[in-house]
């Protein structure tokens, strides 16, 4: 009886072990904001987009179970460093000309590699009158608060810019008359201007930003910067990059080649 005690005891705790000690599943949580084609809803309710399908890649390559999380741009800073989100993956632009609250981007966190072109375009409606800077003198802008768009409507003499927490309603604004223009990653205005609701909304030819560059975003001295430029450099190799930019429409401007950036 004591030996047949004994057995049951011990396969009681080899089996509380098995359940009690496995290694926990690592999460990480992606910061985003809702910005088609990079991170947006489809009609039947799931995230999709070029950036969300490369981090959930990425990430579950690296061993994470991946969690996207909504954020507000305004707090982006203060949502990673408090350690609500892990990283922003969402079109963020790694080397916008002016600062964050008087310091670099770069001093405040840590990019990985560049991995698409953008630029900042001007979205007007079509019988705005509105077809140079001059035109913009006296006008009221709308742009992303904190934004590199926020940056470059600012560079126009005579404008006045309002802040929004995402893009999108940017572009609402200016189709509900409420803004005379938007500045707006050229990504974006790819997705949204001239079609559907907004088929009245164009670009103006020639106020486009210079090139920018758009990178993930993780707190200064995080370990998952390396992993990560590892595992775009292997998710390029594969083709899925590749194929992820053609799925979205990103094909011209996504980066494959990782080698200038080492």
């Amino acid at each position: 009886m004591k030996k047949l005690l004994a057995l049951l005891l011990a396969a009681l705790m080899l089996t509380f072990c098995f359940v009690g000690c496995q290694t926990p599943e690592k999460t990480i949580v992606v910061g985003y904001t809702i910005y088609a084609p990079m991170n947006y809803t489809d009609e039947n309710g799931k995230l999709v987009g070029f950036d969300t399908e490369l981090a959930t890649a990425v990430f579950e390559n690296l061993g994470y179970k991946v969690l996207f999380q909504e954020i507000v741009w305004g707090s982006r800073y203060t949502d990673l460093n408090a350690g609500t989100i892990d990283c922003i993956w969402n079109g963020f632009t790694a080397n916008c000309p002016d600062n964050d609250d008087g310091i670099q981007r770069s001093e405040k966190v840590d990019f990985s590699y560049n991995y698409m072109e953008n630029r900042q375009v001007i979205v007007v409606k079509k019988n705005s009158g509105i077809a140079s800077a001059a035109d913009l003198s006296g006008k009221q802008g709308a742009a992303e608060s904190g934004s590199a768009g926020e940056t470059y409507g600012n560079t126009f003499e005579g404008v006045t810019i309002k802040g929004f927490d995402v893009q999108t309603k940017c572009i609402f604004e200016v189709n509900a008359g409420t803004a005379d223009f938007a500045v707006v990653d050229a990504q974006l205005a790819k997705s949204y201007v001239g079609k559907g609701d907004y088929a009245d909304l164009m670009v103006i030819d020639g106020l486009s930003s210079d090139v920018e560059y758009y990178a993930i975003v993780f707190r200064k001295g995080s370990e998952l910067t390396a992993l990560v430029n590892e595992q775009l450099e292997k998710l390029a190799a594969d083709g899925t990059i590749a194929a992820l930019a053609e799925k979205y429409n990103v094909a011209t401007t996504a980066i494959t080649d990782f080698s200038d950036q080492k």
